[in-house]
């Protein structure tokens, strides 16, 4: 099969890589790529079809684990493993575990306290009659919500972004390396505060004391694994899900009336917003432990398999007009979150701080509008999301 790199798409695949998918759709569901600034010898297979990419997510012949052909990422050797690197039976002890304090109960309990941060940010926003949402509302909303579900002590907010915005959309492999160090640091220390200070109610003292019927806990290493992936995979998914999802509205003006008209849609409206710019363009890598095929295209044991979430979402064969944004449309079965094992832990969550932001600032912001063009898209396959989003009212 002919080897496509991606590179030579230039900034087209960051600004508008949908085009790019679809030209790559049109000739078939799965290809042979080189990822953006990947060394030349680098190749992998990436997955642009919907039923490919479903199939692909909760295929247990793609591993999770690299380890298991050899290959291990930064994250991993420097903080520890968590969710995101782990198959069964091991992802089967960790999630366990994890789901025993991260509960559906627990989310519940934070929807009051979710509304108190959106309307003390919009209090603080709307004065101006002009922001920037990313920095105003998408970034400090769910950045404070998990800090203070995971007990995270209010740390330098600006280096925290700095930190987890390098680690998921790296602009060079040495900052990316700086970045993980300082959070592995940052961690272990939390870790061990929390150890000598005493049971408390927030979900990192509780992972620490959680204990399974047979007696199977969390390590220390597993601790800053999971407390690590929380933070990150919990607040920066949901600063795209709120940006993307608010430049989607401005930018289709009949939807955002339609919106304003009745919010009993803003449920479905969020749904769609995940479907169409979901926050996560590409899912993590997997490898594949034993030959097999995708529909048809032979892969061989061993080798890397990305699974494209931006690409499959915009698939005509399961959602008709897919480049069109359309909030009454039915987009059950999108991939936002992931699918099977991996499905995304954080989801309930992520609903929530979504429906809350978006739906409060339609409500306080009468005449919501763009107020130039938004910034610039993230770098990397992992992650889409703009980095600045100027809006009046």
């Amino acid at each position: 099969m002919e080897l496509i790199d991606l590179g030579e798409y230039g900034d087209e695949l960051r600004r508008n890589p949908h085009a790019v998918y679809a030209r790559l759709r049109e000739r078939g569901p799965v290809h042979r790529v080189r990822p953006p600034g990947s060394d030349k010898s680098y190749e992998s297979w990436l997955v642009v079809g919907y039923e490919e990419a479903r199939a692909a997510l909760a295929d247990p012949r793609l591993a999770k684990d690299g380890s298991r052909i050899g290959v291990t990422f930064l994250d991993e050797d420097l903080i520890g493993r968590h969710l995101l690197a782990t198959d069964p039976p091991q992802h089967t002890r960790l999630r366990g575990l994890v789901a025993r304090a991260f509960t559906m109960r627990r989310v519940e309990r934070l929807r009051p306290r979710v509304q108190q941060i959106t309307d003390d940010l919009l209090d603080e926003m709307l004065p101006a009659g002009r922001a920037d949402l990313i920095g105003s509302l998408a970034y400090p909303l769910p950045i404070t919500v998990i800090c203070e579900l995971l007990g995270v002590p209010e740390m330098d907010r600006d280096e925290f972004r700095k930190l987890s915005t390098e680690v998921v959309a790296p602009t060079s492999s040495q900052s990316e390396y700086d970045a993980v160090v300082r959070l592995a640091e940052y961690l272990t220390e939390l870790i061990e505060d929390k150890r000598c200070a005493g049971p408390a109610d927030d979900l990192l003292s509780e992972l620490i004391r959680t204990t399974a019927e047979d007696g199977d806990r969390l390590s220390a290493q597993e601790l800053r694994g999971m407390a690590y992936l929380l933070l990150i995979a919990g607040h920066e998914t949901t600063v795209n899900l709120i940006g993307n999802g608010v430049l989607a509205l401005l930018t289709h003006p009949g939807q955002l009336a339609a919106l304003r008209a009745d919010m009993g849609l803003l449920d479905g409206a969020i749904e769609e917003m995940l479907r169409y710019e979901g926050p996560v363009e590409t899912a993590t890598f997997r490898y594949a432990t034993e030959p097999l095929e995708i529909a048809g295209t032979r892969i061989g044991r061993g080798e890397h398999v990305m699974i494209g979430l931006t690409a499959a979402q915009r698939d005509g064969a399961r959602y008709a007009g897919p480049d069109r944004f359309d909030i009454h449309r039915d987009p059950r079965g999108h991939l936002a979150f992931g699918h099977g094992i991996h499905y995304c832990l954080g989801a309930p969550l992520a609903r929530l701080e979504g429906r809350t932001a978006i739906g409060t600032l339609l409500r306080r912001a009468p005449g919501l509008t763009l107020d130039g063009p938004p910034g610039e898209w993230l770098p990397g396959l992992l992650m889409r999301g703009v980095r600045t989003l100027p809006v009046r009212w």
